[in-house]
């Protein structure tokens, strides 16, 4: 199954010709393709190598994420970062990314609680994440999660059905695979220890099978924009 057909608003701010992430992070900096940017401290693109063998794609950027202007920064992306160390992935030869690129969110008091993008505003963005693939040209994408993994394999995909499975990626990738976004798991922690280490093992094998079609480099590879090693 394909992304819808009709073109996303975002291609109308998408640099033509554009090859160059740092160049496409900038020109995200002034998308209004919808009426999340108003609210958002600022556009969160993607950040990693180019080319990269992996590309792992969330829903969005969270609190932290938005606060800082980088990807996968807070508690989630240090669960992420702590799973691909033990499913043996270089994290510095992956490409991380969401497909809604600014956060949405709701007031709770004095925090900001996540919202989950509508279909709108997800389609709204998709010329960013479209143009992200064609720069990074992944063998993989990993979906984090049922938002990211129906943009993909359309509305009628279910995680609880087909997670873990290796599908075929045409046109975007080789292949392409969903499982758990790790703020899942992070929901998880609080309560039953042994289901939480359960699903931990079960997203950290996803991963691992994710990485058994592609050859990572065992040198540093060249990076686009490349994660800082110092975290925020």
């Amino acid at each position: 199954m394909a992304m819808e057909e009709k073109p996303s608003p975002s291609l109308a701010y998408v640099p033509a010709g554009a090859t160059d992430l740092d160049d496409l992070a900038a020109a995200a900096r002034r998308c209004q393709a919808c009426d999340l940017y108003k609210r958002a401290t600022q556009a969160v693109f993607g950040e990693g190598p180019t080319p990269a063998p992996m590309l792992l794609v969330g829903e969005q950027p969270g609190d932290r994420e938005d606060l800082a202007g980088r990807p996968f920064v807070g508690p989630a992306g240090r669960l992420l970062d702590e799973c691909l160390e033990a499913a043996e992935i270089p994290r510095d030869q992956v490409y991380v990314t969401n497909s809604v690129k600014h956060f949405k969110w709701e007031p709770r008091g004095k925090r900001r609680l996540h919202s989950k993008p509508n279909a709108v505003e997800i389609h709204a963005c998709r010329g960013w994440l479209e143009k992200e693939i064609e720069i990074v040209r992944p063998e993989v994408i990993v979906c984090l999660g049922a938002t990211a993994a129906q943009v993909f394999l359309g509305r009628a995909f279910r995680l609880t059905k087909s997670r873990g499975e290796l599908l075929d990626g045409a046109p975007w990738a080789e292949r392409i695979l969903a499982t758990f976004h790790p703020s899942a798991l992070l929901r998880m922690r609080s309560g039953d220890e042994e289901e939480y280490a359960r699903v931990r093992r079960a997203f950290t094998l996803d991963l691992a099978e994710a990485a058994s079609v592609v050859k990572f480099r065992s040198q540093r590879s060249r990076r686009g924009r490349a994660r800082p090693s110092a975290s925020l």
